[in-house]
């Protein structure tokens, strides 16, 4: 049986340790269940706020298709046609030539004596470049001269004979008449006369035969001085001191090499698209790759009247002066004329260019529709193209057009391109 201070007192007792841990325990997880909670309901508001703004945005790209389709019109950026201009530059490979060139002959035969000027030697005309030695030469000289001499003197004896002759038959001709002398004597009297006018008439042609031998010879002595033609520069040597020459310039071998190169001609052939604007007074500008940062200015000079039928191209040259001697003949160079149009052309970007089964189009816009256009290029230039025909000066151009842009299609131009 319990006693008094035994009984239990229920109001008063606290609680065990550890019925307060566990307390604690369990309101720490409740609170992370808590957190975890919100977390989540977090994660799941922005989820659903994220997937309402794809779909509103969504929603907007539908909204402007349905407009674009219920209002059928496409949005398009344009670009204005524009003229080209007065002239138009053309880039072609060259070759510089020198402006007058020429093999140097011997005029006379012999050995080369003296050699006065080698490969790189600049002469001025008049120059003598190699002295000839002949000596059969002045031989031939000497023999001309006497049988000039002889010829000479059989004139003087001629014309002795003719004074005799006549002075007989005028005296023969009186006594003729009065029948002192028979007429077989008179005239065997004036026969001789005329024979003897024509022996004086023989000897003075012999004499001026002998006289042009003699000049003729006179010249193949000068000829021994092989002078320069023109101021130039020796570019070929074939001879030397000593070596023997035939004068022919068939058979033979030039002695020298002589180029002018004061003024540079350059060739270059022009195609046929651009060889109708081409003519002389044309300027050009000349580029070597070997001399970069100079250009050398010319004028076109001379041009052929026919295109070669092989190549369909115009042969064409350009004088350009070259006083410092910076250019040298049979160099690369590239040209680029200034060539005058001569027909008018328009300038439409590439961006523009439509290429379908219908050709070569372009889309025009023109009060908010679309048109079509078949164009005639002339030229291309890579970001542009140049065409004859289609368009005019002015006229908007669609650049980089949809693939399903219709003729008539209603647009609207969205930016304008002011390329």
């Amino acid at each position: 049986m319990l006693t008094e201070n035994n009984t239990p007192d229920s109001g008063n007792d606290s609680l065990p340790p550890s019925a307060t841990g566990d307390e604690e325990g369990r309101d720490d997880n409740g609170k992370r269940r808590r957190m975890l909670g919100l977390s989540l309901i977090g994660l799941v508001v922005f989820c659903l706020g994220l997937g309402a703004w794809r779909h509103y945005a969504r929603y907007l790209q539908v909204q402007e298709a349905a407009a674009n389709i219920r209002d059928l019109t496409t949005k398009v950026r344009v670009a204005e046609v524009r003229a080209s201009e007065g002239e138009y530059a053309l880039s072609l490979p060259a070759t510089t030539s020198a402006f007058e060139a020429a093999n140097i002959y011997a005029r006379a035969s012999g050995y080369i004596e003296k050699r006065f000027v080698d490969i790189g030697s600049r002469v001025k005309a008049g120059d003598i470049l190699a002295q000839i030695s002949a000596p059969e030469l002045d031989h031939q000289i000497a023999l001309a001269q006497a049988n000039l001499m002889q010829s000479e003197a059989a004139f003087t004896q001629a014309k002795a004979n003719r004074d005799l002759a006549k002075v007989t038959y005028e005296r023969n001709a009186k006594l003729v008449s009065k029948g002192y002398v028979s007429l077989q004597e008179g005239d065997v009297a004036r026969l001789t006369n005329e024979a003897r006018e024509s022996d004086v008439q023989s000897a003075e042609a012999n004499i001026q035969a002998q006289r042009e031998q003699v000049n003729v010879l006179r010249q193949q002595k000068d000829y021994q001085k092989v002078v320069a033609p023109f101021d130039g520069v020796v570019t070929q040597r074939n001879v030397d001191n000593g070596s023997l020459i035939q004068a022919d310039a068939a058979s033979g071998t030039s002695l020298f090499t002589l180029s002018r190169s004061d003024i540079i001609r350059i060739q270059l052939h022009v195609p046929q698209d651009a060889a109708i604007g081409v003519g002389a007074g044309v300027s050009a500008q000349v580029r070597v790759p070997e001399i970069p940062g100079r250009i050398f200015t010319g004028k076109v000079t001379r041009v052929a009247d026919t295109l070669e039928t092989s190549t369909r191209t115009l042969l064409t040259e350009i004088d350009v002066p070259n006083a410092d001697s910076a250019l040298t003949p049979g160099i690369y160079s590239t040209v680029e004329l200034r060539i005058p149009r001569k027909t008018p052309s328009l300038i439409v970007p590439g961006e523009a260019v439509i290429f379908n089964r219908e050709g070569i189009q372009v889309a025009v816009v023109e009060d908010g529709v679309a048109r079509l256009r078949k164009i005639a290029v002339v030229r291309d230039f890579g970001t542009e193209v140049e065409v004859s025909d289609g368009v005019k000066a002015g006229d908007k151009v669609v650049i980089t057009p949809h693939i399903d842009l219709a003729e008539g299609a209603k647009v609207r131009v969205g930016q304008l391109d002011l390329k």
